[in-house]
């Protein structure tokens, strides 16, 4: 999908229907392929190339991890917007250490003390897919990482 950027969408459009298979697919996902492509043509640049960026690594996984991939997000996804944040912001801590750091912050009373189970278990998920996670700039930081 990046490679046609420069041309307008509707030529991008049709390159990307004149894909090999692209025929071959259900007409439900060449519609969503377009409308992706739609998508990423209004995105700005930094956003586009994160996101083109996360779909090249995806591409790379086997199906298995794909589904762990997408099964971790959703869970993730259907916390509460509040408990969201904190489980995102702990990802981010805890996977900047080593796993053996990381299991023993994870098993400390405190993190018990402020996560429930469920929430554990999600950032336990997320952990373990989180080789295939791209990195994404802390909120304070500049998207260049501050170099």
């Amino acid at each position: 999908m990046d490679r046609h950027r420069n041309l307008p969408l509707a030529q991008q459009q049709q390159a990307l229907q004149n894909e090999p298979g692209f025929h071959q697919l259900p007409p439900q996902t060449q519609q969503r392929m377009l409308d992706r492509l739609a998508q990423l043509n209004s995105m700005p640049d930094e956003q586009r190339r994160r996101v083109l960026e996360h779909n090249e690594m995806m591409e790379h996984l086997t199906v298995p991890q794909r589904q762990q991939v997408r099964d971790a997000m959703q869970q993730l996804g259907g916390l509460p917007v509040d408990r969201r944040r904190l489980g995102a912001r702990a990802f981010r801590d805890l996977r900047e250490m080593p796993v053996p750091q990381r299991q023993a912050i994870m098993n400390s009373e405190r993190f018990r003390g402020q996560f429930s189970d469920q929430e554990r278990y999600t950032l336990g998920n997320l952990l373990a897919v989180e080789p295939f996670l791209p990195v994404e700039p802390r909120p304070s930081e500049p998207a260049n990482g501050g170099r």
